[in-house]
């Protein structure tokens, strides 16, 4: 038996690390990990039948308590929304849409790839199916036209991130789920830093850009007036779409589930405007769907538990008591869980890391005076930071698989937009009011 609180969480860190190194499945690992710290907790536990009937009934209940939750039911419709999309030629009408009205700026059709993904972003809520989606079609086209490929793949890679960041978000309804905040403000909250992220990635590609010419194609496309209104057609479906699902809820007149379902129909239209609704396309989009959320909802079942043994064990007020008592001021405790973050975001995938240290990071961060709305924002560019880190940057694999470039080529031209990222999570720590202009001004 355990009895120091510290002694006991490092303990079940050291399982819970261990348990996924073995390859077990994420879930059962979570799972596992509670059992394992009820079992070595100290504090007069019953005979072992008893216990087992206690660690049998917290965990169902701390399940069902979990997963029984309305706004979580927007979880999968919204993966629906994207695998719809994703099997669409929407990707096609971005680039050649936004082509005739980016060739002015420094850097021309590379900024395609951020705008590209933010609008994509709007609609699908995950960071792979936005660098799947648009990385297939711009980096082909970007490389047949003569721009670098090492820029091509690195703002791919750091404007890919932006499916989690700009709404609707797979990772802001976990964390509004699990943090029991309102995933509505989550998004809405999301908008200014999502839009800010991008254009601070459009500058460093302008930058360099213009610091070494040589990067783009020497010869200059040029578009008439009538070639820009001609391409507003392109992308007038995705701009309506995202206007309906994400009108809704910014107005207040539907909740995220309600959007969801409405994004469902609008992506369905989308698939039929654009003639490629097909039975095989629709079964293959529902059996992503099925595949991808049952993947996440028994990882988020296996974090429900693990947070209610927590609980019982006292382990979150300890280590809030700990970290209190340590007196670090709220800037240097927000530096200490970032590099914490970053260090997971090595090993973890996005959902992993914000179920795994949820339970124990937000009654700390609370403590010290931080808002569990902004921190939501926090943890969101955390997980995008761990989309283009090694060894488990998952975006890194993706356009790996895209471009069939080394890895250690797309991680080295990565690198500035993971500083691009870091800066932007500086920013926010510093004007917290980014995040919480437009939930107080939209939601009044």
């Amino acid at each position: 038996m355990i009895s120091d609180p510290l002694l006991l969480a490092a303990a079940l860190l050291a399982v819970m690390f261990l348990l996924l190194l073995s390859g077990l499945w994420i879930g059962f690992s979570l799972f596992a990990t509670g059992i394992v710290g009820m079992l070595l907790y100290k504090s007069g536990l019953p005979p072992a039948i008893s216990i087992w009937g206690k660690i049998g009934g917290l965990m169902a209940n701390s399940a069902w308590n979990t997963l029984n939750s309305w706004a979580l039911s927007s979880l999968p419709l919204f993966v629906l929304m994207g695998e719809i999309l994703y099997r669409t030629a929407i990707s096609k009408k971005l680039m050649s849409g936004l082509a005739p009205w980016l060739s002015w700026i420094p850097g021309r059709l590379l900024h395609v790839n951020v705008v590209a993904c933010s609008l994509f972003a709007a609609i699908s809520g995950s960071s792979a199916a936005t660098t799947a989606t648009v990385g297939k079609i711009t980096y082909r086209e970007l490389s047949a036209r003569g721009y670098d490929k090492g820029l091509a793949l690195g703002s791919l890679a750091g404007a890919g991130t932006l499916g989690f960041l700009i709404p609707p978000s797979l990772i802001m309804i976990i964390y509004g789920v699990l943090a029991d905040t309102s995933i509505g403000q989550l998004f809405i909250a999301g908008i200014i830093p999502g839009l800010f992220m991008g254009a601070c990635f459009s500058g460093w590609i302008a930058l360099r850009v213009i610091l070494d010419p040589k990067l783009v194609p020497q010869r200059k496309e040029s578009y008439t007036a009538m070639d820009r209104m001609i391409a507003v057609r392109e992308i007038l479906p995705v701009v309506l779409l995202i206007g309906l699902v994400l009108g809704g809820i910014y107005t207040g007149l539907t909740t995220p589930t309600e959007a969801a379902a409405i994004g469902v129909l609008g992506a369905l239209g989308v698939a039929a405007w654009f003639r490629e609704l097909s039975r095989e396309s629709l079964r293959d989009a529902f059996l992503a769907t099925v595949r991808t959320s049952t993947m996440i909802c028994f990882i988020i079942a296996g974090a429900g538990f693990l947070s209610q043994a927590v609980g019982f064990m006292g382990l979150a007020r300890a280590l809030s008591e700990y970290i209190a008592a340590l007196g670090l001021p709220p800037y240097a405790l927000i530096f200490v869980v970032a590099v914490m973050y970053a260090i997971l975001g090595m090993i973890l995938d996005g959902i992993s890391m914000v179920v795994m240290t949820l339970p124990i990071v937000l009654p700390i961060i609370v403590q010290a005076g931080f808002d569990p709305l902004w921190f939501g924002i926090f943890v969101v560019i955390m997980v995008e930071l761990s989309q283009i880190t090694p060894p488990v940057g998952f975006s890194v694999f993706v356009l790996q698989h895209i471009s069939h470039e080394e890895v250690p080529f797309i991680l080295r031209n990565s690198f500035p937009f993971f500083l691009v990222l870091l800066l932007v999570t500086v920013v926010l720590t510093v004007f917290p009011d980014m995040v919480f202009f437009l939930p107080r001004h939209m939601l009044k």
